[in-house]
């Protein structure tokens, strides 16, 4: 099938993504993320079979949609992407979705919701042409990755596991390529606990939980080498300022290239517990995604049908090894083929200058359109 005869519409497909951007959908606000899939769910009626899967731990719920296939049930293709996005509702009150030349502004537009209008686009299209894949499709959208996915890893992996391959459309990289490999993050939750008293008169007596959590956000960050990065990024303590807070919490992040490193990296935050001053500082592990080492087979098969598909539509893409995780650090670990990072361009992402490429989007859907057909 010649994919450039597709019809695709720039302006059309800005229409449809619209309502996508419009509906803020922060993670930790279950409705919100529930009112995307809502959105999504309504866009793929009438032409897939679609389930709606229940939240749990707080999060929202996911979308898995099967489309008409004569091998449905059998392995095929499953394209993943999450519907949640880091930006708090009332962020389109300072990034509205607007465009600007061959730039289009939004909260979620790059991370990831650009990517997963672009392969509902080009799943539709296929089906609109009459033409009928190789390998049946599923998608799967999920409500919690930006927070390491901890209430659908497991659904996930289920999925991946019965199909052959695996393509993830998160933003393209800086220079427009695609991922055939993550590092490793690991999430910490961090405790000061010191001695209250009076701030104003008896100063002396209190041990401030605050002040021995900056300490120690200093000696994390401090670890930070080119191969095991450390981050604190949120942090919470005190209630009254005339209080000497007697209990500080934050989260840390580490990124690492191997296990190796990793393991050097979780060793490092795990020697840190020990009290200071007669505060205790504990540290407790959250959610790990676990390496996805580069250069798997199947991976580089998908990379090079990619890259062919690619050059006949009038670009080079590249590949690499990436940090920031992804949803696809769960299936390349499990040594599924899977292809990351194919979706739109752009930059800005998790900032308030996120914005899209718009000649992007109808690339990139001939790209996921062409994979799609050729795949078997």
């Amino acid at each position: 099938m010649d994919i450039t005869k597709l019809p695709f519409n720039t302006d059309e497909m800005l229409a449809g993504l619209r309502p996508w951007i419009e509906c803020e959908s922060p993670t930790y606000d279950a409705a919100a993320v529930d009112r995307m899939l809502d959105l999504a769910a309504y866009d793929l009626a009438g032409h897939a079979t679609i389930e709606r899967i229940p939240g749990r731990m707080g999060f929202g719920g996911c979308l898995r949609a099967r489309f008409p296939h004569p091998n449905l049930g059998e392995p095929g293709i499953l394209i993943a992407g999450h519907m949640d996005t880091v930006h708090p509702v009332g962020t389109l009150d300072v990034l509205p979705f607007k465009r600007e030349g061959g730039i289009c502004y939004g909260p979620g537009i790059q991370d990831m919701k650009g990517g997963n209008f672009v392969c509902v686009e080009a799943v539709k299209q296929l089906i609109r042409a009459g033409h009928q894949t190789p390998l049946p499709i599923t998608v799967l959208f999920t409500p919690d990755e930006e927070v390491g996915t901890p209430s659908t890893r497991e659904l996930i992996e289920a999925e991946a596991a019965r199909n052959k391959y695996v393509l993830v459309p998160e933003p393209a990289r800086d220079d427009g390529g695609a991922v055939i490999g993550r590092y490793a993050i690991a999430r910490f939750n961090l405790r000061t606990i010191g001695k209250p008293s009076h701030s104003g008169a008896r100063l002396k007596e209190g041990r401030s939980a605050i002040a021995a959590m900056a300490r120690k956000i200093g000696e994390i960050e401090a670890m930070t080498d080119d191969d095991c990065t450390f981050s604190v990024g949120v942090i919470n303590g005190g209630q009254w300022v005339n209080c000497v807070s007697s209990e500080c919490t934050a989260q840390a992040l580490t990124m690492a290239k191997t296990q190796e490193d990793l393991d050097r990296g979780v060793a490092g935050m795990m020697a840190l517990m020990k009290n200071d001053d007669s505060v205790e500082f504990e540290v407790t592990r959250g959610v790990t995604r676990p390496v996805w080492e580069p250069d798997q087979p199947g991976t580089m098969m998908l990379y090079e049908m990619a890259r062919e598909i690619a050059k006949n539509l009038g670009f080079d893409l590249s590949a690499a090894s990436s940090g920031g995780g992804s949803d696809g650090n769960f299936t390349g670990n499990l040594g599924i083929p899977t292809l990351d990072s194919i979706g739109v361009r752009g930059a800005g992402l998790h900032t308030l200058n996120e914005h899209i490429e718009v000649d992007s989007l109808v690339e990139r859907a001939r790209l996921i359109a062409g994979m799609l057909v050729r795949l078997s």
